[in-house]
């Protein structure tokens, strides 16, 4: 059963057992206030962005387009998920630099080369087996904590999407937020 406050079952988990303990509050990181949010409604919003890629490798930072649609959703304290539409593409957190922009297709090609040899290959000889394998293996999305209204991230760390297949894509992106 989900965690218990004065206007009934808001959720299950962790996090809601945590508010449970914390009385129906929650601390804001890096503010030393504590919110009420035991009696605000829950609500959600989904949001559809396009990603333009060029092919293996490309990558694009989508912190500013994830802000915005938690600010539009009026969400203060809750969590965003973004996912990737497609199974040859990635969701995830990093320092957006060139060098790690650089770096990061680079070690997929290490991990998970590009070869004739994947099953994948064996069945449909489109080229793309390791583009596969390396989207599954970064996964197709990220969940990011919002408090007061803003993202939970780290200095250096933005939400990126990477491209893993052998050719440019017109990809959909989903963000969906939910909290109070």
């Amino acid at each position: 059963m989900g965690a218990k406050f004065s206007t009934g079952v808001i959720g299950s988990g962790p996090i809601a057992e945590f508010m449970v303990r914390l009385n129906g509050r929650i601390k804001l990181p890096n503010s030393g206030t504590e919110e009420r949010v035991a009696n605000r409604p829950q609500t959600s919003s989904q949001h559809q962005i396009s990603v333009t890629t060029r092919g293996h490798g490309d990558m694009h930072d989508l912190t500013d387009q994830v802000a915005t649609a938690v600010a539009d959703s009026g969400v203060r304290t809750g969590i965003v998920n973004v996912f990737n539409v497609g199974s040859t593409a990635a969701i995830g957190t990093i320092e957006f630099e060139p060098g790690l922009r650089a770096d990061m297709p680079a070690i997929l090609n290490k991990l998970i080369p590009p070869s004739r040899n994947y099953g994948h290959e064996q069945a449909w000889h489109d080229g793309n087996g390791h583009s596969h394998l390396q989207a599954t293996l970064l996964g197709p999305s990220v969940t990011v904590p919002i408090a007061d209204g803003r993202l939970i991230l780290g200095t250096w760390q933005q939400i990126f999407h990477l491209e893993c297949d052998v050719r440019g894509r017109q990809r959909t992106v989903i963000i969906t937020v939910l909290g109070q």
